[in-house]
């Protein structure tokens, strides 16, 4: 009877149908959870980009205001690109940056500067107030929270 059976197998070329369904049932299952994951790492590193494009910002204004210690106010990307502070630099997602809107504010109160920035697209944007900058900090452009600049 073993020997009935190995034959027959050696006798087998291919796969049969129920196998073959198996395969491509597990290959769907496998992509099903794979590709969602792999979107929100795309997602998750462009938040970064955007966090790190903000914080360069940040700290070129910080060596500004080294140079100029009684500035307080706002510089647009714009200005700060045209007065040669900052490089260009590209938004990870497939718009640009707003060069008039987006910029720092430095503000002043006795020896403390506070540093506050803006980084929008018409996608998504980095509005942050207080507090440290990250991947939390980035939010879709309908909503970011400041009422006195209209993107």
């Amino acid at each position: 009877m073993l020997k009935f059976i190995s034959q027959k197998l050696k006798e087998q070329k291919g796969l049969t149908l129920i196998e073959l369904l198996a395969v491509v049932v597990i290959l769907g299952i496998i992509a099903a959870i794979a590709i969602p994951s792999i979107g929100g790492l795309i997602d998750n590193s462009r938040k970064d980009a955007h966090v790190a494009n903000a914080t360069t910002m940040i700290n070129s204004m910080k060596v500004y205001v080294t140079g100029d210690p009684d500035f307080t106010g706002t510089k647009t990307l714009k200005q700060m690109k045209d007065e040669n502070l900052i490089d260009n630099f590209d938004s990870p997602d497939s718009e640009q940056y707003n060069e008039t809107v987006s910029g720092v504010t430095v503000t002043k109160t006795g020896n403390t500067y506070k540093y506050t920035v803006r980084l929008q697209t018409s996608v998504r944007g980095l509005w942050e107030n207080e507090g440290e900058i990250n991947r939390a900090s980035v939010i879709t452009t309908g909503s970011l929270a400041d009422p006195n600049v209209t993107p």
